[in-house]
């Protein structure tokens, strides 16, 4: 089983609510069908997923979700093994998460609040904002 970490920008900026409910409804029914749990963020035009599953499911999945003319610049921070899910019982969760909450994040305050993305995450922060959403308040 893997953790593929990776984000991407909205072609609409800014996506509705519908557009992203689509979305969401969308990925929740695939995901479950091939038992890839996972969560996602949207904030300022950027995506940030997380995919946990079966690693051939995972890498084939993230292989459609980069031709997925919804979104572009789809750059992969992580890929991993992992010994269990952190977001099992997400078959795609969605914490609405404001900038002003992810700016209070330990390890990511300065990065938000500078007006960075989700786009300018390095391995390290995408950890850091991983373990928020794992254990946090938003879980």
């Amino acid at each position: 089983m893997v953790q593929c970490i990776y984000c991407s920008k909205s072609v609409d900026v800014p996506l509705s609510a519908v557009d992203l409910e689509g979305i969401l409804d969308q990925s929740r029914a695939n995901n479950e069908r091939i038992d890839v749990t996972g969560m996602l963020l949207y904030e300022s035009g950027a995506f940030f997923q997380v995919l946990e599953g079966d690693r051939e499911v995972v890498e084939e999945l993230y292989a459609r979700l980069e031709g997925d003319d919804r979104h572009h610049n789809v750059i992969k921070l992580i890929v991993e093994p992992i010994a269990e899910r952190s977001f099992g019982t997400w078959s795609m969760g969605y914490p609405k998460v404001s900038r002003e909450e992810l700016a209070q994040i330990d390890g990511l305050n300065d990065f938000f609040s500078q007006g960075k993305s989700f786009m300018e995450l390095e391995e390290g922060r995408a950890k850091t904002l991983l373990e928020a959403f794992k254990g946090g308040r938003w879980h």
